[in-house]
């Protein structure tokens, strides 16, 4: 069989580099595109690297001259613009073209759960989520329109031993080695999904090449349900310490601090459960296998292999500080108590 020619933009992302090394693994002939510039991940020996930055549409085109692709998978496209770019580019010379979303994209709050891939699409709040969803109808009508070949694909939260998986990262393992309190959303209670970048990578290399993914829209994560006080116990047992949690509700962070908020307020701070039967319909032997209390562990040691990589943020310890000392719950002293008890 002769090997899939397939195209990454990006390739050293959180997601993009397991995809990157499972796609080599499988006998893929893979062609990178990116800046060429140095990367906490590193490439698969065997993919080929062509230098350019995409935003710059003339160097891409040079770069990728007299090529065409069985897969072209676009890693690092936010806006409606960058996904035109390659409608334009890609039009006739790309047998698939795969568009990462999000799934912060679908409804927001969700009205039910599990999340299909029918639920609607609506962030009210996000403008990350928004630009998505742009992105999407923009894709959709290509395709309507002009058979334009797009697979859509919606990662939930994924993440790698180089990603605190919390808003606050490295700063909120720090703080509970120092055994000082750390802020969780809400009660702490809603659930979330994490999925491995490695696991994410298993069921999305499957979509490429196949023609029954054209035209379709995917999520792809682990069937894994933790709380978020659960993330954070799970964290702080891992670094060798206590999870000292303040909570606090979202719409308050976002008073205190706007990007930290919308991005709770249009994502985590509601619970998400998703439904994998349609990934599993179309990669049969796809199934999520690492548990977030092993990746945890690979976090933790990648950070303290290289002291370097332990940066705290000043801003965030600070703003962290300013939380708990606005919403620490008041101890109940002895005499109220018994006032009570009485």
């Amino acid at each position: 069989m002769t090997p899939l020619e397939v195209l990454f933009i990006g390739g050293t992302g959180e997601i993009s580099a397991a995809c990157s090394h499972r796609a080599v693994e499988l006998g893929m002939n893979l062609h990178v595109l990116n800046r060429g510039r140095a990367s906490l991940r590193a490439l698969p020996a065997e993919a080929t690297l062509l230098t350019a930055d995409v935003r710059d549409r003339e160097a891409t085109r040079a770069a990728l001259r007299g090529r065409e692709f069985d897969a072209v998978v676009n890693f690092v496209a936010f806006m409606p613009d960058h996904v035109q770019a390659d409608i334009d580019l890609f039009a006739g010379r790309a047998g698939q073209y795969v568009f990462i979303s999000s799934a912060s994209a679908y409804q927001t709050p969700p009205a039910q759960l599990p999340i299909t891939e029918s639920t609607p699409l609506r962030n009210p709040v996000w403008p990350y989520s928004q630009a998505k969803i742009a992105c999407e109808d923009l894709l959709v009508h290509a395709h309507r329109e002009s058979t334009f070949p797009a697979t859509i694909v919606r990662p939930s939260h994924t993440y790698d031993r180089t990603q605190v998986p919390y808003d606050t990262g490295w700063t909120m393992i720090d703080r509970m080695r120092r055994g000082k309190e750390v802020v969780v959303h809400g009660d702490g209670t809603s659930l979330w999904t994490l999925t491995h970048s490695e696991d994410f990578a298993k069921g999305f290399i499957g979509l490429l090449g196949r023609p029954q993914a054209l035209g379709e829209s995917f999520h792809i994560t682990s069937d894994e349900v933790l709380t978020w006080n659960q993330i954070h116990e799970i964290l702080a047992a891992t670094a060798g310490a206590e999870a000292r949690i303040v909570h606090v509700p979202s719409d308050a962070i976002l008073g205190y601090d706007e990007e930290w908020g919308r991005a709770l307020l249009g994502d985590k701070s509601h619970s998400l459960i998703f439904d994998n039967t349609k990934i599993r319909s179309h990669v049969p032997d796809y199934t999520a296998t690492i548990p977030f209390a092993h990746g945890a562990g690979e976090i933790i040691d990648w950070y303290d292999t290289d002291q370097a990589r332990q940066q705290v943020d000043p801003r965030i310890d600070r703003l962290m500080d300013d939380l708990v000392e606005a919403f620490r719950p008041t101890p109940v002293s002895t005499s109220d108590s018994a006032a009570t008890s009485r």
